[in-house]
C-alpha cells in the first residue's frame, strides 16, 4: 500500500485565531468577578469622593460657592498656587530636557549617579525636603544669616514655595523623556551631524520633534503635582493667610476652621484641574504609547 508522504517544507494550513488557545484558562466568571472588584474600589475611593466634593461645594448654593472662591484669602492662594507652577515647570522642562539629553545620548563617568539624584524626590518625602530648606534657608540655617543682612526671605515666602515646588516636581520631565531618547538612538541625529548639522540644528529639527508627545505628557504630569503639592510647601509657607497659602493649604485652613463650604468650594477648583489634567493626559498618553512603538519599531 502506498502512502504519500508530505515535504518538510509544506506550509501549515492557516489557523484561524478563533481556533488559538487562550492566553487564560479561567472562567468567565473569574473575570467579570475581578472587573467588577476593580470597578467597586474605583467607586468608593475615587468616584464617590470625587461626587462628595462637588456635592458638598454647591449644598448651600452658587452664592455661597462664588463667594468662597472669590473672597481675598482664597483669590490670593489661586494666584499664589500659579505662580509657583508657572516657575517650577518650565524650570522642569529645561532641566529634564537637558538630563535626558545627556543621559540617552552620550556615555559618561557618573551617569548612574545622575539616575539615582533624579529620583531622589520619589523616595524623599516631601515633608523632609521642606525640613532641609528650613535648615539652609531659615533665621537659624546655614545661610539664614546672610539672608537676613542683605533683607532677603526665602522661607515663609514665595521664593520658599517656589523651591520647594521645584524640588518635588522635577523627576517628571526627565523621566518621560529617558526611556523614549534611549528606545530611538542616535542614528538620526549621527546622520544629521556627517550632512554638517550643528549642535542646535540636530536638537532643533530631529531630538526635539521625536519626543514632543513625551515632553507634553511630562509637563501635564508635572503642572499637576506642583498644583497639588501639599507636604513641603506647608513647612517652608509659614501658613501666611493671604501670601503664602496655596490652594492646597487654604484649603486645610478653612477645613480646619469648620467652613466646610468654602473648603469644598476651593478643593472643587483643584478636582476641576486634576479632571482637565486627566483628560489631556489620556490624550497625550496615547501619542507617546505610538511614539514609543515607532521607535521601538527603529530600533529593531
Amino acid at each position: 500500500m502506498n502512502t504519500a508522504t508530505v515535504p518538510r517544507n509544506a506550509a501549515s494550513p492557516a489557523v484561524s485565531p478563533r481556533h488559538l488557545p487562550s492566553a487564560t484558562t479561567e472562567p468567565a466568571w473569574v473575570k467579570w468577578t475581578l472587573i467588577g472588584i476593580a470597578l467597586a474600589f474605583l467607586t468608593l475611593f475615587l468616584f464617590v469622593p470625587l461626587a462628595i466634593v462637588f456635592a458638598e461645594a454647591f449644598k448651600k448654593g452658587v452664592g455661597v460657592y462664588l463667594a468662597a472662591i472669590t473672597d481675598p484669602d482664597a483669590l490670593s492662594a489661586i494666584k499664589l498656587t500659579f505662580i509657583a507652577a508657572a516657575i517650577s515647570v518650565p524650570m522642569n522642562l529645561v532641566f529634564g530636557i537637558a538630563a535626558a539629553w545627556c543621559i540617552a545620548k552620550f556615555e559618561f563617568r557618573g551617569k548612574n549617579v545622575l539616575l539615582t539624584l533624579i529620583d531622589l524626590p520619589f523616595s524623599v518625602s516631601p515633608v523632609i525636603s521642606g525640613l532641609i530648606y528650613v535648615l539652609i534657608f531659615g533665621l537659624q540655617g546655614w545661610w539664614g544669616e546672610w539672608l537676613r543682612d542683605h533683607d532677603l526671605k526665602v522661607i515663609f515666602a514665595v521664593p520658599g514655595i517656589v523651591l520647594a515646588t521645584v524640588f518635588v516636581t522635577f523627576p517628571f520631565v526627565a523621566r518621560e523623556l529617558i526611556p523614549l531618547m534611549q528606545a530611538q538612538g542616535t542614528e538620526q541625529e549621527e546622520a544629521a551631524r556627517v550632512l554638517g548639522a550643528n549642535g542646535w540644528q540636530i536638537f532643533r529639527r530631529i531630538t526635539l520633534p521625536n519626543v514632543k508627545w513625551a515632553l507634553l505628557y511630562g509637563v501635564i504630569l508635572c503642572n499637576a503635582r506642583a498644583m497639588g503639592e501639599f507636604g513641603a510647601v506647608s513647612v517652608v509657607s509659614g501658613h501666611i493667610r493671604g501670601q503664602t497659602n496655596t490652594m492646597p493649604l487654604h484649603i486645610e485652613i478653612l477645613y480646619n476652621e469648620y467652613q466646610f463650604a468654602a473648603a469644598f468650594a476651593v478643593a472643587s477648583l483643584l478636582a476641576g484641574l486634576a479632571l482637565v489634567t486627566l483628560v489631556l493626559k489620556y490624550l497625550v498618553e496615547r501619542r507617546v504609547r505610538a511614539q514609543k512603538k515607532s521607535a521601538e519599531g527603529r530600533s529593531e
